[in-house]
């Protein structure tokens, strides 16, 4: 309750996969993108959907349903990439992570978050920071760093170093 008294406001980009809407912490949001074509990258899990080319930047893209477990992202007027933050080991890795649409920026106050859920033992929820509730409505918060273990990411990294030039032959 002590945080309730702070009013501390947080806002954060909310976006829709599989008909749920997600929230992302604002300040790790680094801009959203219009679908683009992305580059598979062999050996590289089903999530990992590839690369792109951000203003130089070899970017890995993660189709974030995929990741959750649910049925993989179907290109639509509104899908888009969200460049983001991750932290890992104390170092920044830029990921983009696909979204059915982006919705808004949503203000909540801490009142307004719950903890997540407890569904057992045998299902992980760390990936969550916690419920929003707005307009009556729930509001699934990611926790991007616990999202992806150490390893996803260097599986990313490893795959991102493989060639990055194209041969054309």
């Amino acid at each position: 309750m002590g945080n309730e008294s702070l009013g501390n406001t947080m806002q954060f980009l909310t976006f829709t996969l599989d008909g749920e809407v997600f929230a992302l912490e604002i300040d790790r949001v680094r801009e959203v993108m219009d679908f683009t074509a992305v580059t598979k990258v062999p050996r590289t899990p089903d999530y990992m959907r590839g690369v792109i080319n951000l203003r130089g930047l070899v970017v890995p893209v993660v189709d974030l349903r995929l990741k959750l477990g649910m049925s993989r992202t179907e290109k639509s007027v509104n899908t888009c990439i969200i460049i983001t933050e991750v932290m890992v080991d104390g170092e920044t890795q830029v990921i983009g992570a696909m979204a059915d649409s982006v919705q808004e920026v949503l203000d909540l106050e801490p009142a307004q978050i719950e903890p997540p859920p407890r569904i057992g033992t045998h299902l992980n929820t760390d990936f969550l920071k916690g419920m929003g509730k707005h307009n009556d409505q729930f509001v699934i918060i990611l926790d991007m760093d616990r999202s992806f273990s150490a390893e996803d990411l260097a599986l990313e990294a490893t795959a991102c170093d493989e060639p990055k030039q194209v041969v054309n032959h």
